[in-house]
This record gives C-alpha cells, sequence and structure tokens, in this order.
C-alpha cells in the first residue's frame, strides 16, 4: 500500500510558496558586528596608553603624582630621617632613581593591574637593588594547594624562574582586586576597554573626514538632455580628471568651478547624527578618565562641571585616586622588604608634603591644636606622628 502511494505520486500535489520577483535583489541594511580590540595586556597598552591621548595622560598623571610623593619611614617609636629602607628606595639600582622606579611601578598596575618587584640581595639584610619587572613577561605558577610556588619571567624565547615556595620571596607581586581571578589582578586599562575602542574610532573617523572628505562637500549632478541618460565613458574620465587636477587640494582651495553642459553643483552638509560625533568621542574621553579616576576637569575635557575649581579637582584627585594607590603600594613594599632585615616599619606618603593637600592639613592641625581635651600624646597620633621621646619637646 505504501509503495502503491508512491508510484501514484503520493495523492496530491505538493503546496507550493510564492516568492517575489525582486526577492533576491533587495537589500537588507544592518548594524553590522561590533568589533573590540583584544583585551590582553599588550594589545590594550597599545591601543589604550600608546594609541589613545586620553589613557595615555591618565596613566602618567597618576603615576608621577603617586611617585612624586614624599615618603617617611616610621614605626610605633619614631620617625627615622636616615634607614636602610629608606636608602634603598630613594636609589633603587644603578639606572633608576626613586621617582623613575615607582613611576614604572604605578605604571605596570594602572596598565595591566599587576606589578612585579624583583629583589637583588647581596648576602644578608636589606636587598642591594630593586627592579620594576614587566607584568605582560611574567606568569604566575600556582602549587597543588592554588598559591604561587615560583614566578616565570619570559624575554626572547628563553624563561627565568623565580622561586617562591620560602621566605623571603624573591619577587613582590602587587595587583589590584580581580572579582574572577586568583593570580592576576584587573586594571584600570581593562574597564576602560570600550570607551578606549569608540574615542579611538572617533578618531580615526575625524582623521578619514580631513584626508578623503568622508562625506563629499557636495554633488555633481548631470541634468540629462532629451535622448541621453548619463554621461558617456570619456565624458565621466574628464570629469573625474578636471576635479582631481583643478579642485582638490591645499593649493586649488576657493577655485571657481566651471561646469557645462547639464552639470549643476549641489552642496551637501553633515547630518546631526554625523554631528554626534564629537559629542560620542567627549563622552567617551569621560568614560576613560572615569575609570582611572582622574576628575575631567584637569584632562581638559570640556563640558565637566563636577567641581567647583580646578583646586577641588586636583584635591579630590590626590585624595581618591592618588593616595590610595601610593599607600597600598608603600605598604606592601615595606612588609616584603621588612621580611629580609626582620624590621617592623612602615613605608607611606608624608601627607605632610603634599601641596595639594595643604589647605585640608592646616585645616586639621588648628582643629587639634585647639583640642584642650586632648594630651599632647593623643594630638601627635591623630596627626598620625610618633609618640614623642624623652627629652623632646611636647
Amino acid at each position: 500500500m505504501v509503495l502503491d502511494f508512491f508510484r501514484r505520486g503520493g495523492g496530491q500535489d505538493a503546496p507550493q510558496q510564492k516568492a517575489s520577483a525582486t526577492g533576491p535583489v533587495v537589500a537588507y541594511q544592518t548594524s553590522g558586528r561590533v568589533a573590540w580590540s583584544p583585551r590582553d595586556t599588550v594589545s590594550l597598552t597599545r591601543t589604550g596608553f600608546s594609541g589613545n591621548p586620553v589613557g595615555f595622560r591618565c596613566v602618567k598623571l597618576i603615576a608621577e603624582a603617586a611617585a612624586a610623593l614624599p615618603l617617611v619611614v616610621q614605626d610605633d617609636v619614631q620617625r627615622y630621617d636616615v634607614h636602610p629602607l629608606l636608602q634603598l628606595v630613594t636609589r633603587p639600582n644603578a639606572a633608576q632613581g626613586r621617582a623613575e622606579m615607582l613611576e614604572a611601578l604605578y605604571g605596570q598596575l594602572l596598565l595591566s593591574g599587576n606589578g612585579y618587584v624583583e629583589a637583588v640581595s647581596g648576602g644578608s639584610g636589606v636587598p642591594q637593588e630593586l627592579h620594576v619587572l614587566r607584568s605582560d613577561r611574567m606568569s604566575v605558577v600556582p602549587g597543588g594547594d592554588g598559591w604561587p610556588v615560583a614566578y616565570e619571567y619570559a624575554v626572547g624565547g628563553r624563561k627565568h624562574r623565580f622561586d617562591a615556595s620560602g621566605a623571603p620571596a624573591p619577587v613582590c607581586h602587587i595587583k589590584s582586586f580581580h572579582p574572577q581571578d586568583d593570580h592576576y589582578g584587573f586594571s584600570p586599562m581593562q574597564a576602560a576597554a570600550m570607551a578606549l575602542d569608540v574615542h579611538n574610532s572617533a578618531s580615526r573617523w575625524s582623521k578619514a573626514l580631513l584626508d578623503n572628505a568622508a562625506r563629499p562637500s557636495g554633488a555633481i549632478v548631470y541634468r540629462a538632455a532629451e535622448g541621453q541618460g548619463s554621461l558617456s565613458s570619456d565624458q565621466y574620465d574628464r570629469l573625474v580628471s578636471e576635479m582631481e587636477s583643478h579642485h582638490q587640494g591645499a593649493r586649488n582651495a576657493g577655485r571657481p568651478m566651471l561646469l557645462e553642459g547639464g552639470l549643476d553643483w549641489k552642496p551637501m552638509g553633515f547630518s546631526p547624527s554625523d554631528m554626534e560625533f564629537q559629542k560620542t568621542k567627549e563622552s567617551a574621553a569621560r568614560e576613560i578618565a572615569l575609570a582611572f579616576g582622574v576628575p575631567p576637569m584637569l584632562l581638559g575635557i570640556q563640558g565637566d562641571a563636577t567641581y567647583a575649581n580646578y583646586q577641588e579637582a586636583n584635591r579630590a584627585f590626590f585624595r581618591l585616586t592618588v593616595l590610595p594607590l601610593a599607600t597600598r603600594v608603600t605598604a606592601a613594599l615595606a612588609e616584603w622588604l621588612g621580611q629580609f632585615s626582620g624590621d617592623a616599619v612602615v613605608l607611606k606618603p608624608d601627607l605632610d608634603q603634599v601641596p595639594a593637600l595643604a589647605a585640608e592639613r592646616d585645616a586639621q592641625w588648628a582643629r587639634v591644636a585647639g583640642a584642650d581635651f586632648l594630651s599632647d600624646a593623643e594630638k601627635r597620633s591623630l596627626l598620625g606622628l610618633p609618640a614623642a621621646q624623652d627629652g623632646d619637646d611636647a
């Protein structure tokens, strides 16, 4: 029965579906797939630092400000004017000073979320030299329990292994908080990656507009005569040649155009969507500054009125961005270097010598000095000073 059904052609004819004759030539316009730049450290450094002025300035502004902060070494008893740790940080190696070494360390933290400092020990006690290692060349080697047991530094196809199983470790790894990674930090550059792509794309669009007039300034309209629908090939080639030789380039600026044979010039302007590119670029610049914690006013970005004046923005920049970063890094360095010498000292920024915080410092000193219900020891503690020694003036 089944075979008879197929021999008869299956009974009824198969249903047919009608299609439009113009279906194959209909153009569908979509926005396309978004193309983002790679998110690895090397690519982000290239596009976000080397190739973007806002990202470059944010990193330089934070790193230079944090590296220029004066540092003090103290313990619970006194503040040291001369200390081996302070001397080491002041002159970490033969090629760098304190500012250069710390600027490199802060820059690596901002670009990759990780900072690595190598200690070159001359035997016992405080190391003889400190060197900042590039974070894109360093990899963490976790042990069976997940904690790092070694660090591998790769250069030119060769690897050097730092054993971190003992204490003190030869490498100090300082990392930013990362909610989804146990061994590496999360950098502001990664958070600003989308805004960096938008800002770079807007810059490329502006450059293309200047080079090629991404949208033509006008159009030559051909009004066909009777019996002629378009220009001939020779006429079209002659018109293009004359436009390129007589009406393009800086030397031909302002030259009048002579049109003939039914040609007419129609000027064209920018649409409102084209004019939004500049606003999009400024918005992306603000997002980049926001990711790094830099007030847009300090970068010269227009349209930002969050702070009343430049001084307020500069004080907020130091309080909210520079000081937390410098305090965390110097504390980690002091704890790590203290394992070599056995000294329990604190390395921290000296807030009394920061010009941006002068107004706050004067107000705080005035309040503490006027508090008659506090003893001298309590006042020193509130100001972050060590306890007074015997024989010192109160």
